[in-house]
């Protein structure tokens, strides 16, 4: 890297503090969560957060493209979205000079850079199915025509953790294809307290633009030119092959696991402790990056058995046991 990229890439690192001041003028805690969404930005990924109603999630996703000025579009997910509701459709147009008749493709809410769709849990599968290509490709197909979309570009999506009845839970190829799966739980009493205060009031905050999308793809481009050394990667291909029971040396895996993640899963951890470096002002990955994002990165690749489910193990249980048991 030469000095004068180098010297760009660190004015533009230095303002990813100012962007999460930014983002905490209005949303209150959950700094680790911010952090998470941030990372799962930085590395080009897309993210699922999971949290009871209430606790800002729609806010907060907003409130960062706000401070990063990019396109927001929210899609509330219902049992009866159609697929056309996401990527758009054809609609007949006519010239007005020549009296001619022609289909135009009206761009649907995915055209954005950054895409909250909430309580995707609640829509059938073959809308869910609609997001798949937009997550993976980065581009939707419609009559035979490929459309990109903008960079960068994030979906977010949002899922209720209670009243499951009559919701479509994500198929395990679907939950994969999230870089991190993000849990968001209550806020402390110092912070609910600060809540009551700041949001009852007639004062709102303002926000500043602090990094153009621009600014993003060249902090996506420097997160993929982290350092990370051979024996971290060595340690995260056996941090997951530790989660699978059929290869696992770890006799906790064996017990309470059906299947466990796939080749993604070290791709994803990889690229996110690079983004958390990023993140930190670092230029090199440390041990701390990859068991601090083993959870959101893991939790959603591993399949606990009936027995764990009926002894309340959860597979962030079996994350922590896999992080104290491989060296």
């Amino acid at each position: 890297m030469e000095s004068t990229d180098l010297n760009h890439y660190k004015t533009l690192v230095a303002r990813l503090p100012q962007l999460r001041n930014e983002i905490g003028k209005v949303i209150i805690g959950q700094q680790e969560v911010i952090s998470e969404v941030l990372i799962s930005l930085l590395a080009g990924g897309h993210c699922l957060l999971e949290g009871v109603p209430g606790l800002a999630k729609t806010l907060m996703v907003k409130t960062m493209a706000d401070a990063l000025a990019m396109k927001f579009k929210r899609i509330q997910f219902t049992p009866d979205l159609m697929p056309g509701d996401i990527v758009g459709t054809e609609i007949l147009e006519e010239d007005h000079e020549t009296g001619k008749k022609f289909f135009q493709f009206n761009k649907g809410p995915i055209f954005a850079n950054v895409v909250l769709a909430d309580e995707i849990n609640r829509t059938p599968p073959k809308t869910q199915a609609a997001l798949l290509e937009a997550m993976q490709e980065y581009k939707v197909t419609y009559g035979g025509n490929d459309y990109a979309l903008p960079r960068p570009f994030l979906i977010i999506a949002t899922q209720n953790p209670i009243e499951q009845a009559g919701t479509y839970p994500l198929p395990e190829a679907q939950l994969d294809r999230f870089l991190l799966y993000i849990k968001l739980s209550y806020p402390s009493e110092r912070e609910e307290l600060d809540v009551l205060k700041s949001t009852t009031g007639t004062k709102r905050p303002v926000l500043s633009t602090v990094l153009s999308d621009e600014d993003i793809l060249n902090l996506q481009t420097l997160t993929r030119q982290v350092h990370i050394s051979d024996e971290l990667i060595a340690y995260i291909n056996r941090l997951v092959r530790a989660t699978r029971p059929q290869d696992t040396p770890v006799a906790y895996v064996k017990q309470w696991c059906d299947w466990g993640a796939g080749p993604r899963a070290g791709q994803a951890l990889v690229l996110c402790a690079k983004a958390r470096a990023v993140l930190n002002e670092r230029f090199s990955v440390i041990p701390e990056d990859i068991q601090t994002l083993a959870y959101p990165v893991l939790r959603h690749r591993i399949a606990l058995n009936f027995r764990a489910d009926a002894e309340g193990i959860t597979t962030d249980t079996v994350i922590k046991e896999l992080i104290a048991s491989v060296k």
